[in-house]
């Protein structure tokens, strides 16, 4: 069976706007965030979907705020990626700071694991299981994740490994329509669908 979800990405925090790593640090919405989020209405079809999200705060409130009559389901593998010691610090930071070492990490693409953190490849793994209950289910859903969960689904839609430059460019104030497949794959439909 194949259904179809859609996925964005938590509006602005005080750390996007500083390019610092979030991970699992619990940040909340800046108040920038809060007011875009407001403003944000889901397309058709997927305003009529189920929805879920992130258990991290400011995946939360992105969800509460798009559409605030609709229940939401807090679903843990929609999580941002763990950047471990890394998460509060710029990548110019680490570039800075980890000179050809950390060069080396960002080269391994799906096997990049920050230190105490998890790799893209871990994050895929854990979505694949969120991807196949989707397909069973029958029932559409669109869910509010975070950036490096949506570039693995990216990478498990297009087969690109992380290296080099991404397949496409994503809108992170778009919306993004995939397919589940029963087997745990996901293709990508129509990315960057603005949220009216």
């Amino acid at each position: 069976m194949t259904v179809p979800f859609a996925i964005l990405r938590h509006a602005a925090t005080a750390w996007n706007a500083e390019g610092r790593l979030q991970g699992l640090t619990d940040i909340p919405l800046s108040p920038i965030g809060e007011a875009a989020a407001r403003g944000w209405r889901l397309p058709a079809p997927a305003d009529r979907w189920r929805r879920m999200c992130s258990p991290l705060l400011r995946a939360r409130r992105t969800a509460e705020l798009v559409r605030p009559s609709a229940p939401v389901t807090i679903e843990s593998r929609l999580r941002e990626m763990s950047f471990g010691v890394w998460e509060g610090k710029s990548v110019a930071q680490l570039r800075a700071e980890g000179g050809e070492v950390f060069a080396a990490a960002e080269d391994l693409g799906l096997d990049f694991h920050p230190p105490g953190g998890e790799s893209p490849r871990l994050v895929m793994a854990r979505l694949t299981g969120w991807v196949r209950e989707i397909a069973a289910s029958g029932a559409p859903a669109v869910a509010v994740s975070h950036k490096a969960a949506i570039r693995a689904l990216l990478a498990m839609a297009t087969g690109w490994d992380m290296t080099g430059r991404q397949p496409l460019k994503l809108d992170w104030t778009c919306l993004h329509f995939f397919t589940a497949h029963g087997d745990g794959k996901v293709t990508l439909d129509r990315p960057n669908v603005p949220l009216a």
